[in-house]
């Protein structure tokens, strides 16, 4: 039935379970799925292309329920998120191009630097604040960037779409966090259909892990729409100094 011995996929259903939750909130999903897969014996690019697989659901279920909350105008918002989609799907095609050494050694410095900003800025709130970029020159400007290193790459995505949001288009932080599932839907989603003809997705148990995600990410959003920026940010903290110190893990080795 499944790629791999059914007590693992299993254990990586609930994986996913926990990811969704956390990614739904503050992003960094990925840190628990990443791992997860590679202990279960995929190869490198069979964890990507079934990370991606299922992490779409859980962005999507996310975005969908924030949607339904009224946080996020899915009319709106929908150019912004094809153009996510496009250069999520560019980032994986350019995937085999970018030294992943050197990706490796910046990362963790910017990821520290995103904790640092959500833990020592006072004021940052559910409240909006001054809008520095107008949506037409974000939508062109840092959504290509983000969503192509999505592609190529992928931890934090969804941190640095989040703090873009606050820092750039004056959102709150949970209208940022809503925003962000969006976008890091279409860039996942972008990603999948390159990952997807590489013949190297695990289809059942990566379908398996989406039902868990799709539960975490629900749960997770409801959660973060009753509790707001008390809750997002330290999570936000916490996850993006642990993706830094993974990846840190990981380049020194």
């Amino acid at each position: 039935m499944f790629e791999i011995a059914t007590e693992l996929a299993l254990l990586l259903i609930l994986a996913a379970f926990i990811a969704g939750f956390v990614d739904a909130i503050a992003g960094g999903g990925g840190l628990i799925i990443v791992p997860a897969l590679l202990l279960c014996g995929a190869s490198p690019v069979e964890t990507l292309a079934t990370a991606k697989l299922q992490a779409t659901f859980g962005s999507g279920t996310a975005a969908l329920s924030y949607a339904r909350a009224g946080h996020v105008n899915l009319r709106s918002q929908l150019p912004m998120a094809g153009i996510a989609v496009v250069f999520g799907a560019l980032g994986a095609l350019v995937a085999h191009l970018v030294p992943a050494e050197i990706l490796r050694l910046i990362m963790p410095v910017v990821l520290i630097g995103v904790a640092a900003f959500f833990a020592l800025k006072p004021g940052l709130s559910d409240d909006a604040r001054i809008e520095r970029m107008k949506p037409g020159v974000f939508a062109v400007t840092v959504v290509p960037g983000i969503a192509a290193y999505d592609g190529f790459f992928g931890p934090g995505t969804g941190s640095f779409f989040m703090m873009s949001f606050v820092l750039l288009a004056g959102f709150g932080v949970l209208k940022a966090t809503s925003h962000a599932k969006l976008l890091n839907f279409g860039s996942n989603l972008g990603s999948l259909i390159v990952f997807s003809t590489s013949g190297a997705t695990w289809w059942a148990v990566g379908l398996a892990m989406a039902v868990g995600q799709i539960l975490g990410a629900t749960l997770g959003a409801r959660v973060a729409m009753r509790v707001g920026a008390r809750l997002i940010k330290p999570l936000l903290v916490f996850v993006s100094t642990a993706m830094a110190l993974r990846l840190l893990w990981q380049a020194l080795a």
